[in-house]
């Protein structure tokens, strides 16, 4: 703000206070005296030339002068200049009783004391207003309100509206807990195998206790920094370049987080800290295409196990389930095996029981199942005569075909619902009446 500016603001306000001041205090005056029946003939606020003025019902002239320092009340009968006292005594029989010098002195020393009087108790009003501004005091959802009693400690305030001792007695320093702040810190730095590496690293952090954090360390930021800086040392000293520059970010950077809180608790800060990022290390130029081939290879080593592990796990469930499914057939085919054994054994031993007990009959019947199961997967019928050499051969399926040319629609349907099996029936039931014939 300019220096002119800056004075031009206080003299305005110089002048408005002195004017509301001039006020209460000859308000105060005519307030009196007209309560004692005086007139007042004018209520100026300021010296000189009047500005702008005008005229009440009780003919009080009501005037701004054109010179703003101070005010005045002009009472009738009220004189403050020896030269006009001579004109006091001429006033006239009707004007006395609202004249100011013919008041009794209890009603000219009210009138006199009501302006102090009325700046007294403007100045209580603006005390208690003052008293009760001040005393109230609103804490943000954020802050703690740490309370001091001529400079000490004494209680602690929560968020919301708070009363307090007016100043100088009592003070309330605002304490923002809620806002999360951040350090970072960027340095080249040894590690444990004796090679230096650019290290960087972000602190988040906040205010857990407001009165730790403003009476038991003296400067709490770069406390914090030298802190974090300490602790960043100790352990990217205690740790392998290798190990810093791949996956030790992670594990380093809760270790720093850890060792740094444990220091501040030790301090008794009031500083909590909400977490701590390390960005990716670099190592020293020099050497950095060797590192960068190192972690090549490394990555490379990597994908080859991944991959490896991908077709391991791959192969092994399809070999355990191609011999799981080996062992079950393997036990379906033993089983079904063993079975039919089983069952052809128990159909012999069946065989036998009857054979014994028919041996003739059962003969045939063998025979008869035979020439049955035989027969059964072909079409063409072997007829012998027995009163010739000649063989008679059937070709039933070639007959059926003809047969079928040659008939009618009638005759069709006929034969179609007529198998080849039934015509082999037939045939059978005669070969088997031939051959107990001859026997």
């Amino acid at each position: 703000m300019p220096r002119t500016y800056t004075g031009s603001y206080y003299f305005f306000s110089f002048i408005v206070l002195l004017s509301i001041i001039v006020f209460v205090h000859e308000w105060g005056h005519y307030w009196v005296a007209r309560r004692n029946n005086v007139r007042v003939e004018v209520f100026s606020i300021g010296f000189g030339p009047e500005i702008f003025g005008w005229t009440n019902d009780a003919g009080t002239r009501w005037k701004i002068s054109a010179i703003p320092l101070g005010g005045y009340v002009k009472m009738l009968g009220q004189s403050d200049l020896p030269e006009e006292d001579e004109n006091l005594n001429k006033t006239s029989e009707e004007d006395k009783p609202y004249s100011f010098k013919y008041k009794s002195l209890a009603q000219r020393s009210a009138i006199v004391f009501a302006g102090p009087l009325a700046n007294f108790i403007l100045a209580i009003i603006l005390l208690i207003a003052w008293l009760v501004f001040d005393m109230t005091y609103l804490i943000d959802q954020q802050q703690k309100g740490v309370v001091l009693r001529f400079g000490k400690h004494v209680s602690t305030l929560n968020p919301g509206l708070n009363i307090r001792l007016p100043r100088p007695i009592e003070k309330v320093r605002k304490v923002n807990v809620g806002q999360v702040r951040s350090i970072t810190h960027k340095a080249s730095m040894l590690t444990q195998d004796e090679n230096i590496v650019d290290v960087e690293v972000a602190v988040q952090w906040r205010i857990g206790s407001a009165t730790n954090f403003l009476f038991n360390v003296y400067d709490p930021f770069p406390t914090l920094r030298q802190v974090t800086e300490s602790a960043v040392r100790e352990v990217i000293g205690k740790s392998e370049l290798d190990f810093v520059l791949t996956e030790g970010r992670s594990e380093i950077a809760q270790k720093i987080q850890i060792l740094i809180q444990d220091v501040l608790d030790d301090y008794e800060s009031g500083i909590y800290i909400s977490s701590v990022e390390m960005q990716p290390a670099k190592p020293p130029e020099e050497v950095k295409a060797a590192f960068d081939d190192a972690i090549k290879a490394r990555e490379d080593e990597q994908r080859l196990v991944n991959e490896a592990e991908a077709y391991r796990n791959d192969i092994i469930p399809k070999a355990r389930g191609a011999a799981a499914r080996l062992r079950e057939e393997s036990n379906g085919y033993k089983a079904r095996v063993i079975a039919k054994s089983e069952g052809e054994a128990s159909r012999f031993e069946q065989l036998l029981t009857e054979y014994k007990r028919a041996p003739k009959v059962t003969r045939e019947r063998l025979y008869i199942d035979a020439i049955e199961s035989v027969f059964s997967n072909t079409n063409k019928v072997l007829i012998d005569n027995e009163n010739g050499n000649s063989l008679m051969y059937l070709p039933i399926d070639r007959l059926i075909d003809k047969e079928v040319k040659r008939s009618s629609s009638s005759t069709f349907k006929s034969l179609e619902n007529q198998s080849s099996s039934t015509v082999l029936d037939n045939v059978k039931n005669n070969l088997k009446g031939r051959l107990r014939g001859t026997r």
